[in-house]
């Protein structure tokens, strides 16, 4: 699919898969107009510590394009973007922390901003591909399909009732319900950050990989940031409404990646195993059904969790150099 000439908004575009997104789209499409809408950080964090929000400027430093500071639930900020005609709107931003309690502000972000972002799209005849979540389906057993759905979070339930929003909608909406997503870029996170990324920073400090007891048994579908961008743009061809999981169909465990970043980055070192504090809203086990999204969408993971940390050790390394050494 050619984005070449197409006007493009990415909304957390400062963040994570946001700016993934709009590298990806600088780099193989230069014709293409792409926006950048984003609330930036700032000091403020929610109870449990973490910050609100994590757009960073440094994830943006080789971006060219138009970006606008905003806040999607601003009324205000929102009208800045009608100075553009929108061809599609991905959109990432949201309150991502799935330990957040404050219910009232997730849902406000992740959902009524939404309907105001789907009313946008609306209005400029622009598709919308958005970010959805492996978190609806909280501890239900694997494999996760669309339609049987449980969050045990208020993060999982904002996602849930926005895809229940998308699919009531006439035009074409496709949402994207990410698993334990990895990759560059990830690093201003901080500590929801991916665990590819602080165990790799662990080793690198000297330090002992700290894992959760039993986490030999505790496995995840970790999914690599490009696979993901690769989702996102086949989304974006289709020609009707769905909500589909991006992972690999294959859970591994923890320890799996302790074991591979030890080999990748030629280190040895002995595991510490720590109790596990997030007992009751932890998902112990977690694997995409990603037959639909293959058949729908054409979609094909082409990263192992293997080839996958292999691609993000350079980010590792630069991170660790540039950030903390």
């Amino acid at each position: 699919m050619d984005f070449n000439n197409k006007t493009i908004l990415i909304t957390g575009g400062a963040g994570f898969i946001g700016s993934n997104l709009a590298h990806h789209f600088q780099e193989r499409y230069p014709k293409a107009k792409v926006v950048v809408f984003d609330k930036f950080r700032s000091q403020e964090r929610f109870e449990n510590g973490n910050l609100v929000s994590f757009g960073h400027f440094k994830n943006l430093l080789d971006f060219k394009g138009e970006v606008i500071c905003g806040d999607i639930n601003s009324p205000k900020d929102l009208e800045r973007l009608e100075d553009f005609r929108f061809d599609y709107i991905f959109h990432q931003a949201a309150i991502s922390d799935t330990t957040a309690q404050d219910q009232e502000r997730v849902m406000r972000t992740n959902l009524n901003a939404f309907k105001d972002l789907l009313d946008l799209a609306k209005r400029h005849g622009a598709k919308m591909i958005y970010a959805s979540s492996g978190a609806v389906y909280g501890k239900l057993p694997a494999p996760h399909k669309v339609g049987q759905e449980a969050p045990a979070n208020v993060y999982g339930y904002s996602k849930l009732a926005m895809d229940h929003l998308a699919t009531s909608q006439k035009d074409v909406v496709v949402g994207l319900r990410y698993f334990n997503v990895y990759g560059p870029r990830e690093y201003f996170k901080q500590k929801t950050a991916s665990m590819v990324l602080q165990f790799g920073l662990q080793l690198l400090r000297g330090e002992r990989p700290r894992l959760f007891e039993g986490s030999e048994k505790i496995k995840r579908d970790f999914i690599y940031v490009e696979d993901v961008i690769q989702a996102n743009l086949k989304a974006a061809a289709a020609t009707k409404s769905g909500v589909y999981n991006v992972g690999t169909g294959r859970a591994r465990s923890f320890k799996d990646i302790v074991d591979i970043l030890c080999k990748e980055l030629g280190i040895e070192r002995e595991y510490e195993y720590i109790p596990n504090p997030y007992v009751k809203q932890y998902q112990f086990f977690t694997e995409a059904d990603i037959e639909p999204t293959k058949k729908e969408l054409g979609y094909e993971p082409r990263y192992s969790l293997e080839e996958g940390i292999r691609a993000d050790i350079p980010y590792i390394k630069k991170i660790y150099e540039e950030e903390i050494a």
